[in-house]
């Protein structure tokens, strides 16, 4: 069986911690919990500073793909304290690095970086121009959702895709027409195809199902876990009957998403499958990048189920060697504040 095939289904630009991928304070967990057990009385402030000092260091980092990383972080987890920083990157010289700082300015609909918009609407790389007017959009110049809107139908697949990737994150269930047109057009390319599928999962269209259930069984594990992903972003009960079939998935990965996916609608049965990381050391071995891999899926499932007996395990991730992991549990750390 062909388990990996190096993400031929993601976009270049919408970066999501793997996609990329990167939460322990008062009110994290059930609301009858008040606190999480020793652990949560003795270390959330260290591992709250920690974890933001992780992001900081990324938010500077000479990496890009760590920058981009960090900007995700910022805008999915809602720290408009640290939005300032992520407001110069706009200028930084990497274009993925631009579109995502301009994602997140939308996303947190943080005003304060509006003019900072300006000078990107006529960016050099087209991808960075649609950003930049998703973001004027959800800051109330809705007229520039029509660029994006019009960036669906470009020739250029990654500027393509990541056109509906924004459409479906607008939330507007009239554009779910342009989003069928897009995936039915015989040329766009397989990647640009499914950020349709799951643009349509997102605006909570249920006929993707059948699609998404052909990619969640899919012979190549990357892609059942772009589908895991997509069938999480419906949030359907049909969607989380199929989130649990795949717990008992052959790859750890493809378990570890389902399990996240699933503590994102509230479910914590994926627990075990979490646990079972650290219980049983699955990160360990000669494979560096794998056990990597595997750190980073399983803290930002951790993130999503926030019980005790998985929010333990973030103090050390956050210490882990590799800058992804840490950044991974950042977003954890992040979440546990978000509800």
């Amino acid at each position: 069986m062909k388990e990996n095939r190096g993400n031929t289904l993601a976009c270049t630009y919408p970066v999501l911690i793997p996609a990329l991928l990167a939460a322990l304070l008062l009110g994290c967990g059930d609301s009858s919990q008040s606190m999480l057990g020793d652990f949560y009385v003795t270390n959330v402030a260290s591992a709250y500073g920690e974890a933001k000092h992780v992001i900081e260091a990324a938010l500077a980092d000479n990496d890009p793909v760590a920058r981009v990383n960090a900007i995700e972080v910022v805008g999915t987890t809602g720290r408009v304290d640290l939005m300032p920083k992520v407001q110069r990157l706009v200028q930084d010289q990497y274009a993925p690095v631009r579109f995502a700082a301009a994602l997140a300015v939308g996303d947190l609909q943080y005003s304060p970086a509006q003019r900072s918009l300006s000078p990107l609407l006529k960016d050099q790389d087209s991808n960075v121009i649609v950003a930049a007017s998703y973001a004027m959009g959800r800051l109330g110049a809705v007229e520039y959702y029509q660029v994006v809107r019009q960036a669906a139908q470009s020739k250029d697949e990654t500027v393509r895709g990541n056109a509906v990737f924004l459409l479906g994150k607008i939330g507007d269930k009239g554009l779910l027409n342009v989003l069928k047109s897009v995936q039915e057009d015989t040329d766009s390319s397989d990647r640009v195809r499914f950020q349709a599928l799951e643009a349509r999962a997102r605006l909570g269209d249920e006929e993707v199902l059948q699609r998404l259930w052909a990619i969640v069984y899919s012979a190549y594990a990357d892609d059942r876990v772009l589908g895991i992903r997509a069938i999480g972003a419906l949030g359907t009960p049909r969607a989380r009957e199929i989130l649990v079939t795949k717990l008992d998935d052959a790859v750890l990965e493809a378990r570890l998403a389902a399990a996240e996916q699933l503590g994102k609608l509230g479910d914590r049965t994926g627990e075990p499958q979490v646990l079972e990381v650290f219980e049983k050391n699955l990160a360990a071995g000669p494979d560096t990048q794998a056990g990597e891999r595997i750190n980073v899926f399983a803290a930002l499932a951790i993130g999503q189920i926030r019980t005790p007996a998985l929010t333990k395990y973030l103090p050390p991730l956050l210490k882990n060697e590799s800058k992804y992991v840490r950044i991974a549990a950042a977003k954890a750390v992040f979440q546990c504040n978000m509800r």
